[in-house]
């Protein structure tokens, strides 16, 4: 939005009004004041209305008050103040990270009805103070809207301020303006210190949304070393199992009885070899044939002497134990 420079200056001209620029880190007995609103009640609803011709003070909250009188006498078109406590709009322009538009109305002052209708209600000063302000309007002479012209000590009216948040439930005002004024000269003092305040208010959100970023990159390196830590306890786990089983295995073998074995070839050679006795009959045949012996081929039969038994394809599963190889026994190569 442009700020036209010569408008400005032209309508400064016997312009009654006193601008009040205060420290940020100013906080006038706020706390003291916000003690004194915690009093007038609890947490309201809004986006409700009152109905018609019915009074106001009898039936609704102080701040649909305010709203109510402000709408019968200067229309619907208006900045969206919040009908809440004012702690509550602290919390609000905290969590959106936006500045408090305050207006503090003195119905009676001659200076209210014209900055009202032509400045406060004025379509281009709503847009902007909705676009980029949380505002808060309540009466001068009641209510929290007397609380907080208490502490602020207005001079004259109409009386507007900037404040922001402060700490706790405390507040800074960083721009006053007391006074008419048309709406260029509120647009131009709203659009300085929004471009003022604006890198402050950048810098939280940005040192938040880096704080948001920090927590999830902590809790995904958490995570990332839970699951870590995890699949070396598995891994771990598994290695002892395969440890126990090869032990269990091993233990197994060692109560397991051995079984000499004496085997005699046609051409008078002798071979001995122990085997367990619950190895088969078969790896006998194996270890035959791996010795290769000459005139032996793979047509055969392993015979025990006494009494005559033949041991062929149909014994090859049977077990050492089983055939009564134990403990230890001679076997013939018979040839077919």
């Amino acid at each position: 939005m442009s700020r036209p420079l010569d408008i400005l200056e032209a309508s400064c001209a016997g312009l009654v009004r006193r601008m009040v620029r205060l420290p940020q880190t100013i906080s006038r007995a706020v706390d003291q004041g916000l003690d004194l609103m915690r009093d007038v009640g609890g947490p309201r609803n809004h986006h409700q209305f009152p109905p018609p011709n019915v009074p106001v003070h009898n039936t609704f909250q102080p701040e649909w008050g305010f709203l109510a009188s402000f709408e019968q006498q200067y229309g619907l078109v208006h900045p969206f103040f919040y009908a809440c406590r004012f702690v509550e709009v602290l919390k609000m322009a905290q969590d959106e990270q936006k500045l408090v538009f305050l207006y503090l109305h003195s119905p009676n002052h001659p200076f209210t009805p014209p900055f009202c209708k032509n400045t406060l209600c004025s379509e281009v000063v709503v847009q902007f103070l909705d676009a980029n302000f949380v505002s808060w309007g309540g009466a001068a002479d009641r209510d929290e809207g007397l609380h907080m012209a208490t502490m602020l000590r207005p001079a004259s009216f109409p009386f507007c301020a900037v404040v922001v948040p402060h700490s706790g439930d405390s507040l800074a005002v960083v721009q006053q303006m007391e006074g008419p004024m048309t709406p260029e000269e509120l647009l131009e003092i709203l659009q300085t210190t929004l471009e003022e305040q604006g890198p402050s208010l950048g810098n939280k959100r940005a040192k938040e949304i880096e704080k948001r970023r920090t927590d999830i990159r902590l809790r995904q390196e958490q995570d990332a070393a839970y699951s870590t830590s995890l699949l070396a306890d598995q891994l771990q786990e598994e290695e002892s199992q395969l440890v126990r089983k090869k032990k269990h295995q091993d233990n197994a073998n060692a109560k397991a009885q051995n079984a000499q074995i004496l085997i005699r070839f046609p051409n008078g050679e002798r071979m001995e070899k122990t085997f367990l006795e619950r190895d088969k009959i078969g790896d006998i045949f194996k270890f035959v044939d791996s010795l290769g012996t000459s005139g032996v081929g793979s047509n055969y039969k392993l015979v025990s002497s006494f009494p005559r038994k033949v041991y062929g394809v149909d014994q090859m599963e049977m077990t050492l134990k089983d055939a009564g190889f134990y403990p230890k026994i001679t076997l013939f190569i018979e040839l077919e």
